[in-house]
């Protein structure tokens, strides 16, 4: 790892209070004051995680730790303490236990021995010591996984991707820009096995890696099929470069030719020429067999295309036997003629409640027509009565009265004075009585009196 001076560490690494309270050693007991401990505790933890993937290492020991997180010539005392705890909470874990602990056992664990060279066991190691020593690597599950999720992706998206197995070599060199060493890619191919998308084996003294295709749920074994394919895949790389080689040469002496001929060197020239008809001869065997591997690599693309298809038919036809397996063509005739009746039925229904309401439509019909005759015999009973008078009402001599001669007409309103008496009161309601009464009398003997004015 590089210095601390060289990266930016944490916001508060120039408060000198801070720092020398972070760079004193852990207490012995963490219950005297456990929010020291935790406080302290996180600090480091998130900053040895930080640190390692500000460079793009998954693993750290405990000699870098003091190295890059020197400060004014002092390195932290408890980076001990945080290693055994990271450690104990399962965030960190040993290279060599990381490389051992596979799913499949000790057959993956020999796998693991020829990715991870060299592993230094120890009795420590062993015995699973809690004592951390200075040169012992450990491996950061968290930045382990990021790393194995981001080789997966560069394979699957590069042209690799359409062979399973390569080359050792090639995914060094495909992942350069993922993982920063060997080592890193190392441990990111060991958590693609330990989550079943890889398989590394060696085969005649050379690593090659099989990744998971698309579509798979898990990895299989390398077969002999595979190998035979990536024999057919190495062959065909092998040809193309030659190939490509040849007839650069063919180029070059045709270039010569051209430049002898110039000189006047006729022989000269045409030895170049016969050079470059044997070298384009040569070219043209190798590209007659380099198109019969490519035949072969697509016969074998097109076979499994076609297995993948015929297992997609046996699944559909198992998936179809189950979902037909209760049903038969006479129950299906039978269902077909429970409708049909069923269906009839309905209709039936239909037909006779549209009856009714066919019937109530002539009733509304009629009552429609009887509101229609009625309306048109209303104008000739209507002229059979009298026409009203429109003039004002006058005396019986015939003519009528204006609007001040009929008030002048009419009687004075009754006035008295407020502080009228029960007796008076009395008095003047039995005249009123006799005034209706009279008056009553008058309207029954002549309707055309009431017309007159009072004397």
């Amino acid at each position: 790892m590089s210095n601390a001076t060289e990266m930016i560490l944490a916001p508060e690494w120039d408060d000198e209070e801070r720092m020398n309270f972070m760079f004193s050693d852990f207490n012995e007991n963490r219950d005297v004051n456990t929010t020291d401990w935790d406080s302290k505790m996180d600090f480091w933890t998130a900053l040895i995680v930080k640190a390692c993937r500000d460079r793009g290492t998954v693993c750290v020991s405990l000699k870098e730790l003091n190295k890059t997180f020197r400060r004014k010539e002092r390195s932290p005392l408890g980076l001990a303490t945080v290693i055994q705890s990271m450690a104990r909470c399962g965030k960190i874990q040993r290279e060599s236990e990381f490389a051992a602990n596979m799913d499949c056992g000790w057959l993956s664990w020999s796998v693991g021995l020829l990715l991870v060279k060299p592993l230094k066991w120890t009795f420590s190691t062993l015995l699973g010591s809690s004592q951390v020593s200075l040169e012992e690597s450990f491996v950061v599950i968290e930045l382990v996984k990021e790393k194995a999720a981001e080789l997966l992706k560069v394979y699957r998206s590069s042209e690799f991707s359409r062979c399973s197995i390569i080359s050792f070599q090639e995914l060094c060199t495909l992942s350069a820009d993922v993982c920063a060493d060997e080592s890193t890619l190392c441990m990111a191919l060991l958590q693609l096995q330990r989550d079943k998308q890889v398989t590394v084996s060696l085969h005649e003294g050379e690593k090659i890696v099989k990744f998971c295709q698309a579509g798979q749920d898990h990895i299989s074994q390398v077969s002999d099929v595979d190998m035979g394919i990536y024999k057919l895949q190495r062959s065909q790389k092998l040809l193309e470069e030659r190939v490509e080689k040849l007839g650069l040469e063919a180029d070059k002496c045709k270039e010569e030719a051209r430049l002898l001929l110039k000189e006047g060197k006729k022989s000269q020239a045409l030895r170049c020429l016969r050079g470059r008809k044997r070298v384009e001869k040569r070219a043209e065997s190798l590209f007659a067999k380099l198109e019969s591997i490519r035949g072969i690599l697509d016969r074998i693309a097109q076979s499994q295309t076609d297995k993948m298809v015929i297992q997609a038919y046996q699944a559909g036809v198992s998936a179809l036997r189950l979902s037909l397996k209760d049903v038969t063509v006479e129950r299906a005739e039978s269902l077909v003629d429970q409708i049909q009746e069923l269906c009839d039925t309905q209709d039936e229904v239909n037909q006779t409640i549209s009856s009714v309401a066919s019937a109530d439509e002539d009733i509304d019909e009629l009552e429609e027509e009887l509101k229609s005759l009625i309306a048109e015999s209303k104008p000739d009973s209507i002229s059979r009565f009298p026409e009203v008078p429109t003039n004002v009402l006058g005396p019986p001599g015939g003519h009528s009265l204006g609007g001040s001669d009929l008030l002048s007409s009419l009687p004075a309103v009754p006035y008295s004075p407020l502080d009228i008496t029960d007796e008076q009161l009395e008095e003047e309601l039995n005249n009123l009585k006799l005034t209706d009464s009279g008056f009553e009398q008058e309207k029954k003997t002549s309707p055309a009196r009431r017309l007159e004015p009072a004397q």
